[in-house]
């Protein structure tokens, strides 16, 4: 590599600056009256760069900083969520004193007037009649009739609205775990609200009814219990109940 000399230059060298580093060049009294002017007249624009920079960054953004403090804090708004829940139940015609759900990402609070009860395994009811007689056992068959409603109030199955009730025989995982709980201990004639949490609802897919991990709210009118037996006759065999 050749090396370069002052003498290859027809235009004055700017002045480079390089860490904290200076580089020192060797010229001649002329050369450096030059270099010198170029020096200052290049740190004065460099300054005046560097103040401008500064200014339109403060005046232009002045709270993209705050901004970032905002935006994370950002709390938890319940009472805007309840309020916003609310709102949509009543556009569904939900029932009254129906449960609020207070759903931020994957956590929900459920929101319930006090004379709800929650069980160990999270399940929620409310009785509105106890009604009368012994509560179903495994393999008895019960008679009763729903309403079943998502967590924003919306109606999505009634045996009402069918023309009759429904009949499932206890103990055979006909029901999904929440349903089955929720009736265990009701009586003939009763009339309960169950509130089933996502851990004890339905299967979830697309070859289910539901298609998200919600809760479930079912109003249920218990009207009879019925004692199974299993009647075989030749090779055929089903379970009869009276």
């Amino acid at each position: 590599m050749v090396p370069l000399s002052l003498t290859h230059f027809t235009a004055p060298l700017p002045c480079a600056l390089h860490g904290a580093k200076q580089l020192t060049l060797q010229c001649t009294n002329h050369e450096q009256d030059i270099l010198q002017g170029s020096c200052i007249s290049e740190k004065i624009t460099l300054r005046r760069t560097l103040v401008l920079s500064a200014f339109v960054s403060t005046c232009v953004f002045p709270t993209l900083s705050s901004y970032a403090k905002t935006k994370t804090k950002n709390p938890y708004d319940e009472k805007r969520l309840l309020q916003q829940n609310k709102r949509i139940q009543q556009e569904n015609n939900a029932p009254e004193d129906f449960p609020n759900f207070i759903r931020e990402g994957f956590e929900v609070k459920v929101v319930a007037p006090d004379n709800y009860t929650k069980s160990d395994s999270g399940l929620i009811y409310r009785d509105f009649e106890v009604g009368k007689g012994d509560c179903p056992k495994d393999g008895q068959q019960v008679t009763f009739h729903y309403v079943g409603y998502n967590e924003s109030g919306r109606r999505i199955d009634s045996t009402y609205l069918q023309g009759s009730p429904a009949r499932i025989r206890m103990g055979t995982k006909a029901l999904v775990p929440g349903f089955e709980e929720g009736i265990r201990d009701m009586r003939p004639g009763g009339k309960r609200r169950i509130i089933i949490p996502p851990e004890l609802g339905p299967p979830v897919g697309p070859s289910t009814f539901f298609s998200s991990k919600q809760f479930e709210v079912f109003d249920v009118e218990l009207l009879s219990i019925q004692n199974c037996e299993r009647r075989t006759i030749a090779f055929y065999s089903d379970v009869v109940c009276n």
